[in-house]
C-alpha cells in the first residue's frame, strides 16, 4: 500500500462513511471503494465492518489507523521540509511534552525566534514520557520536554534551569487548605486524584513512603479535568504548581508538599538527529536562553 491509499483509508475511518469520505477527497465513491477493497485484499483481512451506511474499524483497521497516522504525518513533515526553498529561513518545529510550567521557557524561546523568523511555525504535542519518546524515535517530533527521573541514555539532552514543584490542589474550604505544607501523613485516607503516571516516578512514591493507605479516588491525564473533579469535591489533586488557576478568585488553592518535592526537566532529541534549519535555529536559541537564565535552580 502507498501513502495515497493510507490517506484514503484515514478519510474513511474519520468519516465512517464512503460517500462523505469520497466527497472530502474529491474522488468518486466507486473509486474510493475499490481502493479500500484493494487494501483489504493486500492485507488479507477486513479493515471495516459494514453496518448500513456506517463503516466501523475492525481490530486490524484500528491497528492500521494508528500506524497510518504516524506514517502520513512523517511523510508530510518530510515533504514540507524538502519543498521549502533553501534560501528561505522557515519551517516547522514540533515539540512534545507533558503539562509543565517549564513550557513557558519553550514558549519564550519560540516567540523570540518568530520575532526574527516569522516563517517558522511551532507544533505542540501533549503526552506522557512513553508517548513522547516513541514519537521521537519515529521522527514524528523534533524535541521532547520530559520530567526527571527519565532514562536519557538514548538521547541528547539539555537540562532546563527550572524545576517543577509538587503539591496539592484542593478547594479552599478543605481543612488541608489551612496548612502551609502537606505531609504524607496528611493525605492518608484522603480521596486523592493523581495523573496516570505520577506513581511511575520513583521519587513521588518515595515521598509518600509507598502507596499503602492511599485512597485513590480518580486518575487523569489532563489537569483541567482533574481541577473540575476537585471543585466538585471528589478529592484533592496531586499536581505540579502553576498549571491551573489557584488565584484569589478561584475556588481552588495550591499547597506545596512538605518535605518539598521538586522535579528537574530536560529537553531531549534523538542522537545523531539531522535537524531542519528551523529546528537548528530553535535549539541554538534555546541554548542562548538557558545560558542567560538567572542563576537559581
Amino acid at each position: 500500500m502507498d501513502i495515497l491509499q493510507m490517506k484514503y483509508f484515514l478519510a474513511v475511518a474519520r468519516e465512517e462513511n464512503i460517500s462523505r469520505a469520497a466527497e472530502y477527497l474529491y474522488i468518486t465513491q466507486p473509486s474510493l471503494t475499490r481502493q479500500i477493497q484493494n487494501m483489504e485484499k493486500e492485507i488479507g483481512r477486513p479493515l471495516f465492518e459494514r453496518g448500513g451506511r456506517k463503516m466501523t474499524l475492525t481490530e486490524t483497521g484500528m491497528m492500521l489507523k494508528k500506524r497510518a497516522e504516524e506514517i502520513v504525518s512523517l511523510y508530510e513533515k518530510t515533504e514540507t521540509e524538502l519543498m521549502r526553498p533553501p534560501t528561505e529561513i522557515g519551517g516547522d518545529v514540533t515539540i512534545g511534552g507533558g503539562e509543565t510550567y517549564a513550557m513557558k521557557l519553550i514558549a519564550d524561546t519560540a516567540m523570540s525566534l518568530r520575532d526574527e523568523y516569522p516563517n517558522i511555525r511551532f507544533h505542540l504535542h501533549s503526552g506522557d514520557i512513553e508517548d513522547i519518546c516513541e514519537r521521537l524515535d519515529k521522527g514524528l517530533i523534533d524535541f521532547g520536554v520530559v520530567i526527571d527521573p527519565a532514562d536519557l541514555t538514548k538521547y541528547e539532552h539539555l537540562r532546563l534551569p527550572v524545576t517543577d514543584k509538587w503539591g496539592i490542589v484542593m478547594r479552599k474550604d478543605n481543612p488541608l487548605a489551612e496548612k502551609e505544607g502537606i505531609s504524607p501523613e496528611d493525605l492518608q485516607g484522603i480521596p486523592l486524584i493523581h495523573s496516570r503516571h505520577a506513581f511511575s516516578r520513583g521519587h513521588v512514591v518515595d515521598w509518600f513512603g509507598g502507596t499503602d493507605g492511599l485512597n485513590i479516588a480518580a486518575t487523569f491525564n489532563l489537569l483541567y479535568n482533574a481541577a473540575l473533579m476537585a471543585k466538585a469535591g471528589v478529592g484533592v489533586v496531586l499536581s505540579i504548581d502553576k498549571l491551573c488557576n489557584t488565584s484569589e478568585e478561584s475556588e481552588l488553592c495550591f499547597r506545596p508538599l512538605s518535605p518539598p518535592l521538586e522535579s528537574r526537566l530536560n529537553v531531549i532529541w534523538k542522537k545523531y538527529q539531522i535537524f531542519s534549519s528551523a529546528a537548528q535555529l530553535f535549539l541554538a536559541r534555546l541554548r542562548e536562553k538557558i545560558a542567560a537564565f538567572p542563576e537559581k535552580a
